[in-house]
């Protein structure tokens, strides 16, 4: 039984002492046992040691504030808590190119002159600089993504979190984005060897363009975006013509929006796109990225959401009843981002977080003044979103469903020990795709080579 004393109306009938009040999580049960679903929480505390450099906006800090208020609140006691082992070099290879890796691997901020020329090769400079422990860092929330796809495979969880992953800008031969290791490509991946069919949602403030690109060819996935897009602002990608191409084509969904989409436009908006997607392509897993920078208040943002607003699309996702993997991704105010992620736990485990942070976690100073777990971050942009425009970009979006002649059958064999063979097949087939369509790559370097760095937008 857990007595919540920060309702006004509640009433209790015996009072607890200060000892039990620690002891008592900070959460209120909505239903029974969430509906039987297994939740898993996957993390490695090593993550948040890292560190891209003072001016760097990218704070890894931020995942052990969230894990301060995850434990605050006694979240931990509602689902399994794993902590995940790296990402080997050989299933980081599963995607990535081995003289990338390579190089990730031998660089240092002491020897980083000795590689000075193959720096625009993998797009290391600001956004992406060179940090002590750079590839242990990859290999960390990697392998969290990889543990989190493994449980859900073996039907251990029916959700699975690693909120250190989510790095969706990375790309198979070089990094982008604050971004080195895709950890998102390489869970799907994993996916893939026993779903059919897996669908890519992210809500993070920027698109999802690592992601898509490696999926652009197939529809084994279907990759859903909403972003801001302009034209410029980073990564420059994401309008609605990058549909995909050959057996992927309409299999990539973008929803560019504009500057400072307020909270029932974006509910309104991602329920109506998200609910005829999923009925139509009928995925067997989905793959959630929650990048916080679409919070309103973000150091790098231009939305107006709320946490609440943000935490309403996991609620959405998660109505569906499918296997899910969730993700970080962006967020640039870690005050906020780990709010957001603590709140998120709380909706995929169905209980209620008491609305002021618990008093006993460490830093709590840096949430005040108002020690809040629901801030105000509305307000603060001026939404360019009309109704009639978010209502060509609905009509846009779901223009392409009518394309997809149902959802693509996939026939099913015993999973083999690796994805190597799959991976094998499925690289000559996109080679071959690749060779009979090089405007399509070349439209895809021309728009990296245009694109300003994430820090500079």
């Amino acid at each position: 039984m857990v007595v919540t004393t920060w309702q006004p109306d509640a009433s209790p009938t015996f009072f607890l002492d200060a000892k039990s009040t620690r002891n008592t999580p900070a959460y209120l049960p909505l239903s029974g046992n969430n509906g039987g679903l297994k939740v898993s929480y996957h993390n490695n505390e090593e993550v948040s040691q890292y560190h891209f450099g003072t001016r760097h906006p990218m704070k890894p800090f931020r995942l052990m504030l969230t894990d301060h208020l995850v434990l605050g609140y006694g979240l931990h006691e509602k689902m399994d808590f794993y902590k995940t082992r790296p990402a080997t070099e050989q299933e980081i290879l599963q995607f990535h190119s081995e003289d990338y890796i390579d190089f990730l691997q031998r660089v240092t901020p002491e020897n980083k002159n000795e590689f000075e020329n193959v720096w625009s090769k993998f797009n290391i400079g600001d956004d992406c600089p060179i940090f002590d422990g750079i590839y242990d860092y990859c290999s960390i929330y990697a392998g969290g993504s990889l543990d989190a796809s493994r449980k859900l495979i073996a039907g251990q969880s029916d959700i699975a979190i690693n909120w250190s992953g989510g790095l969706h800008h990375a790309k198979k031969f070089e990094a982008s984005g604050f971004c080195y290791v895709n950890d998102i490509v390489l869970g799907i991946l994993n996916l893939l060897r026993y779903h059919p069919r897996v669908l890519y949602i992210d809500i993070d403030l920027h698109h999802g363009d690592g992601v898509q690109e490696a999926f652009y060819s197939t529809d084994r996935v279907m990759t859903l975006s909403f972003h801001k897009y302009n034209g410029e602002f980073f990564p420059g990608t994401g309008n609605f013509e990058e549909i995909g191409t050959g057996l992927g084509t309409h299999h990539s969904l973008n929803v560019p929006l504009r500057d400072g989409i307020d909270d029932f436009s974006y509910i309104q908006l991602f329920q109506s796109v998200v609910d005829p997607v999923i009925n139509t392509y009928r995925p067997t897993a989905i793959v959630l990225q929650c990048g916080a920078d679409s919070l309103g208040c973000d150091r790098l943002g231009c939305f107006n959401l709320n946490i609440r607003a943000h935490g309403e699309c996991v609620r959405f996702v998660k109505s569906f009843g499918l296997p899910m993997m969730v993700l970080g991704g962006g967020g640039y105010t870690p005050r906020n981002v780990s709010r957001a992620w603590a709140y998120e736990t709380s909706v995929l485990l169905n209980v209620e977080l008491d609305p002021q942070l618990p008093p006993e976690i460490p830093f709590l100073n840096y949430f005040g003044p108002d020690f809040s777990l629901h801030p105000n971050l509305a307000g603060k942009v001026d939404n360019r979103n009309t109704r009639k425009y978010l209502e060509n970009v609905r009509a846009r979006v779901l223009e392409q469903l009518r394309y997809l002649n149902g959802a693509p059958s996939v026939q099913m064999q015993v999973a083999p020990p690796d994805i190597q063979g799959f991976l094998d097949d499925e690289e000559q087939r996109l080679q071959e795709e690749r060779e009979s369509r090089n405007d399509v790559r070349n439209e895809w370097e021309a728009k990296d080579r245009a694109r300003t760095g994430e820090l500079h937008v």
